[in-house]
């Protein structure tokens, strides 16, 4: 099938800096290309070439005729006072890539005004869109499902998909992976979040020191692949260095040298000499660390009864809850349900209008706010972390602001680079900086993950993993909750706030699964005994059966995973490669099924 996007040896620089080095590649109809790279890499960049955005220094970029492209930015405008619809309506003038523009009058004698509004209207619905609000009115979380229509509502061979998952709720990410599955579109997207990736690509191309290396696998095998070929690489460059060494002791070993000096010798050493010089040597990782500082007492908080409303709608309802010292929380609930209120009222920044809260001793709080407020968009980085200062203390050690920041991926240039020019991911770090410089025995994170490089991610769950404080995090990112968290305070609807044991997959699975709407049960009398109804012949058996069935399951999974990191599995035929991640993929699926069957009929 001939391919709808040909990448041919393209180059981008920017600032001086090549950013992107001769890549070429090509997009094939009902690929999900899943775009790594570290934060500022050029993933971004990559991609506004492609959709026609941006022209590249040298190459090109061919696209099959009549291919549409659209693509969904990272930045959610903040301001703008149209209507939902006139945004999602707006797609049309961005989009289309290779179709001949219109004029309005031809358009409504070919009736495609009609035909534009009748999709603009079917795919507002199906995000659950109210046309008529005001954009600017809505919270970041709406406007990037207002920005997704706009960017569907072409109906787009291939969509760019810059971070879709920001600021969107669990719910609502289930909601888009499914509907892109289902839709069967080509996709090239850019996310922090492992599992959306993990559910949705079936090809990997990550963009790493200017170059492009691609991976015809989904994101598990593309680890396990990719720390083989770091190790590889690691082990040919060591080789290199020693045989220059030895090269170099040759040609400086005086007259006998000279008088058996072999000019193709000195040659090969002049080329291995710029070789070295033009090597690209992989980019360090963050240094996360957290300040020691006295313990808190063994209550953090404890919150009984609380109910809190704004403008008449409860976000709260007689809300009781027990934070211990060394907890590490994992907040879920959707957009607009009242996370950020319980934070406040928890740590005493809000009253409640009901009940109370009694706060531990000793509480020394550091707070990740996902708007960003604490960071001055005038000042520099440097400025912001270190308050106009040269240096910062970090456990008791004075340390120059720079050489600090460096830590956290940012060169001499960047440290003193103004926040408004910093992107999403640079600012995410700088805050993660500015919060480390404070000792602290609480954490608080309200969605730390966003427009992280997986990277930094990971060295952030292990720090909080290893943090012996309290953690309280908000974050839509499942792999992350299942990574960190201990426990759940899930928001249930109608203010309820229900604490349950273990992360994100661990509240699935014990959750109770509530077949009747909300409004057709009875009014709750507390005093009655729940009625239970008697399980069937059929269904006593299969709940008997489930234990083994999901003990023989994760058997086989782990038997998998054991066969996939085997250093021989890659070098099988790609089909029986494809097989096997196939059948993990559809052994993860067939668990989470009978964990939920199993919770379901344990309650009835």
């Amino acid at each position: 099938m001939a391919a709808w996007i040909q990448v041919r040896d393209l180059s981008f620089s920017y600032g001086g800096r090549e950013l992107l080095e001769s890549l070429s590649f090509q997009i094939e109809p009902g690929e999900r290309i899943g775009l790594l790279g570290r934060n500022g890499a050029g993933k971004s960049t990559l991609m506004r070439l492609i959709a026609g955005e941006l022209q590249p220094d040298n190459g090109a970029i061919d696209v099959a005729a009549g291919v549409r492209i659209a693509r969904l930015a990272q930045e959610v405008p903040r301001d703008g006072d149209d209507s939902v619809q006139d945004v999602v309506l707006s797609g049309f003038s961005a989009a289309s890539r290779g179709a001949s523009p219109k004029s309005t009058a031809d358009a409504a004698d070919h009736g495609e005004d009609w035909q534009r509004l009748q999709q603009a209207e079917q795919v507002v619905s199906r995000m659950g869109l109210d046309a008529a609000a005001r954009f600017q009115d809505l919270s970041s979380g709406m406007k990037r499902r207002v920005l997704l229509a706009k960017a569907l509502v072409t109906q787009p061979h291939v969509l760019l998909l810059d971070e879709p998952t920001n600021h969107l709720d669990i719910d609502s990410i289930r909601w888009l992976e499914e509907f892109l599955l289902r839709e069967g579109l080509t996709l090239v997207f850019v996310t922090h979040d492992r599992a959306f990736l993990q559910r949705l690509a079936n090809r990997i191309i990550e963009v790493d020191r200017a170059r492009l290396f691609d991976w015809s696998c989904d994101y598990r095998t593309f680890l396990v692949r990719k720390d083989a070929a770091l190790e590889a690489e690691a082990k040919q460059e060591a080789l290199f260095d020693k045989r220059l060494a030895a090269e170099e002791v040759w040609i400086r070993t005086g007259i006998k040298a000279r008088r058996t000096r072999n000019e193709g010798r000195v040659r090969e050493l002049e080329r291995m000499r710029e070789e070295r010089r033009q090597r690209r040597s992989a980019v360090g990782n963050v240094r996360l660390q957290t300040q020691d500082t006295e313990r808190s007492g063994h209550i953090v908080v404890q919150a009984r009864g609380v109910s809190h409303a704004f403008d008449g709608r409860t976000v709260l309802r007689d809300v009781t809850l027990d934070i211990d010292r060394g907890d590490k929380i994992g907040i879920i609930g959707p957009n607009g349900a009242g996370k950020t209120t319980l934070i406040r009222i928890l740590l005493g920044e809000l009253t409640p209008d009901s009940g109370h809260v009694r706060r531990g001793s000793n509480l020394q709080v550091a707070y990740f706010d996902q708007l960003r407020a604490q960071l001055d968009e005038e000042r520099s980085a440097a400025e912001n972390v270190a308050g106009g200062n040269d240096s910062v203390v970090v456990d008791g050690r004075s340390r120059h602001i720079v050489g600090y920041l460096q830590d956290f991926l940012f060169s001499g240039e960047r440290a003193r680079t103004l926040v408004r020019y910093l992107s999403g991911g640079e600012r995410n770090r700088l805050l993660l900086a500015k919060m480390f410089t404070k000792p602290a025995n609480v954490l608080v994170l309200d969605e730390p993950t966003n427009d992280l490089d997986a990277e930094t991610l990971e060295l952030l769950e292990a720090l909080l993993v290893e943090f012996s404080g309290t953690v309280l995090l908000v974050s839509h990112d499942r792999e992350f909750l299942n990574n960190v968290v201990t426990g759940t305070f899930v928001f249930e609807g109608d203010g309820e706030v229900k604490p349950f044991a273990g992360g994100y997959d661990d509240w699935l699975r014990q959750r109770v699964v509530e077949t009747a709407p909300r409004d057709a049960r009875p009014a709750s009398r507390p005093a009655a005994t729940p009625q239970r109804k008697k399980l069937s012949y059929k269904e006593q058996k299969e709940l008997e059966g489930l234990p083994q069935r999901i003990e023989r399951l994760e058997a086989e999974q782990a038997a998998l995973h054991e066969e996939l990191a085997a250093p021989g599995f890659y070098q099988q035929p790609s089909a029986q490669i494809a097989a096997a991640t196939a059948r993990l993929q559809a052994l993860s699926a067939e668990l989470e099924t009978a964990y939920e069957r199993w919770t379901s009929l344990e309650s009835e």
